[in-house]
């Protein structure tokens, strides 16, 4: 895949994300560092309305890779940085977003949240991953 094709599907996916939302919630994401906290309430809202459907290994990949692209679009908006596709695990591919020395796996940060930890906060990684490149 070319660095614009992922940079493409990420702005796509981000959109995807921000839909998602509005149709099934009626939640507007904006794009800003506050709504960030939105994601955390929407990916246990999925679970509630869907039960263990949301669960199901689709849904948690579509979940995790919007609401991740969503996050990293908000981040790359704030300080940049620049979507890496890493295929170094055939097996088990995934995207993570790199601003300066720094990768952030956003969509496993909702992964987390949805399937392993309803106390995790994305919010709480997004505001870290936020400080670790403003300091």
């Amino acid at each position: 895949m070319q660095q614009h094709e992922l940079e493409q599907l990420m702005a796509d996916s981000a959109k995807d994300a921000v839909e998602t939302s509005k149709d099934m919630f009626d939640v507007t994401l904006d794009f800003s560092p506050d709504s960030i906290e939105m994601v955390d309430n929407l990916l246990l809202a999925f679970v509630d309305r869907f039960k263990d459907q949301a669960l199901e290994d689709n849904a948690v990949f579509t979940l995790c890779n919007i609401y991740g692209a969503y996050i990293g679009e908000v981040m790359k908006s704030i300080i940049g940085g620049q979507w890496r596709y890493d295929d170094s695990d055939k097996a088990a591919p995934f995207v993570v977003l790199d601003v300066g020395l720094y990768s952030y796996a956003f969509a496993g940060i909702c992964y987390e949240r949805l399937v392993n930890d309803s106390q995790v906060s994305v919010k709480a990684y997004f505001d870290q991953a936020l400080a670790n490149n403003t300091q």
